[in-house]
């Protein structure tokens, strides 16, 4: 299944492009921590790439276990991607390929940009949860389909 918004390609992830989705993570967060959690989403077919002429640009993991819900729990753009559309491109087209009616995501308070992102694709702020990171609230966002 592919994808095109703004003339960006939205795929599902296979593990020919594990490697190279790590190290955009990587580079992003500064380790490798999260390798076995991106392993096994594109295994379970639940990670999507944005991919471009010059290789992937950006990610996208998502469950299908969150009360009874889709939640996308990680967006990952490369840093030299940002501001293109890569984020708002695999959010639609996850919006558009959920199987559930409401659609959950999350970031921290500090993420600035990523609020933006959000708000900008129709979602809208449902919660937050302290405690995850110290002194740093995860805001939830919905998106109704």
């Amino acid at each position: 299944m592919s994808y095109y918004i703004s003339g960006l390609q939205v795929i599902e992830a296979y593990m020919e492009h594990f490697e190279e989705i790590c190290s955009i993570d990587q580079d992003v967060i500064g380790d490798f921590s999260r390798s076995e959690t991106i392993r096994t989403a594109v295994q379970e077919k639940r990670c999507l790439i944005q991919q471009s002429e010059q290789g992937i640009a950006g990610f996208l993991i998502f469950t299908n276990d969150f009360f009874d819900n889709n939640f996308i729990s990680l967006i990952i753009v490369k840093p030299s991607e940002r501001r293109k559309g890569v984020a708002t491109a695999l959010l639609a087209f996850y919006v558009e390929m959920a199987d559930t009616r409401k659609i959950f995501s999350s970031t921290n308070q500090s993420n600035t940009s990523m609020h933006k992102v959000f708000e900008a694709a129709g979602f809208v702020k449902s919660g937050y949860i302290e405690n995850l990171d110290d002194d740093d609230p995860e805001i939830i966002y919905m998106k109704m389909k």
